[in-house]
């Protein structure tokens, strides 16, 4: 099966939910039939398949899904953004966020576990953070929970106010506000990054979880610089 280029992908992003159904399903889809024989030689279905609480199934559904809101503002960089570094950045988030969602979902499908969950950040039960429902009227840590009624329903996630700004906009301010987003978006996600890489007992779901650590704290640093190039300045962190 033929992958969704980052062109393709960019003329869903004015439709979210639309958007997110047809990455979850070509990407799982796309696991089960060119890269469930490769997750298998990586070791997974080797040890006892995980549960729908644990951690690493856990890990799968959310960052999954944290990843997908981050495909869908790249995407939008690469039709709103005439700057070639702002739309280079964009181009490898959405390459590399995308291929990653795949293999997480991909996972999923191989355990026999549901893509989604009616309770976000559960599986991290160490006081880390505490599960929330997905209305977004529960607390959580980094949630706000009027931030989490608009959408954002885990740390660094944009809300749909956010997201209807964004689309909204071109050139230097479009720019701003997505590095803005963006390095908020990869903050949020690092606690569970590095939680997943912790606690996780798949070899392949600590490895993914470590890499997407070092990588998104690599991207902060560089968004950060390109965001005061710019005339901007970070968000708060969540």
């Amino acid at each position: 099966m033929t992958e969704p280029t980052a062109q393709s992908a960019a003329t869903t992003t004015r439709r979210p939910s639309a958007l997110t159904a047809v990455l979850l399903a070509v990407i799982a889809v796309g696991l089960l039939v060119a890269g469930g024989g490769l997750a298998v030689a990586l070791g997974i279905g080797r040890t006892d398949t995980p549960a729908a609480d644990s951690v690493d199934a856990g890990f799968s559904r959310d960052m999954s899904r944290h990843h997908l809101q981050a495909v869908e503002m790249a995407n939008l960089a690469l039709t709103n953004s005439s700057d070639e570094e702002v739309r280079r950045l964009a181009f490898d988030i959405s390459a590399t966020q995308t291929n990653q969602a795949g293999r997480m979902q991909g996972w999923l499908a191989l355990w026999g576990l549901p893509a989604t969950s009616g309770e976000v950040m559960g599986w991290m039960d160490d006081g880390a953070m505490t599960g929330h429902d997905m209305g977004g009227m529960g607390g959580m840590h980094g949630v706000d929970p009027a931030a989490a009624a608009d959408g954002a329903v885990m740390p660094g996630m944009a809300t749909e106010t956010e997201l209807a700004e964004l689309r909204s906009l071109t050139g230097q301010p479009f720019d701003v506000l997505f590095l803005q987003l963006m390095t908020r978006h990869h903050q949020g996600g690092l606690e569970m990054a590095e939680y997943g890489e912790e606690h996780a007992t798949q070899p392949a779901v600590a490895t993914l979880a470590r890499s997407i650590a070092q990588s998104q704290t690599a991207e902060t640093t560089t968004m950060e610089q390109m965001l005061r190039a710019r005339g901007g300045s970070p968000l708060p962190a969540p």
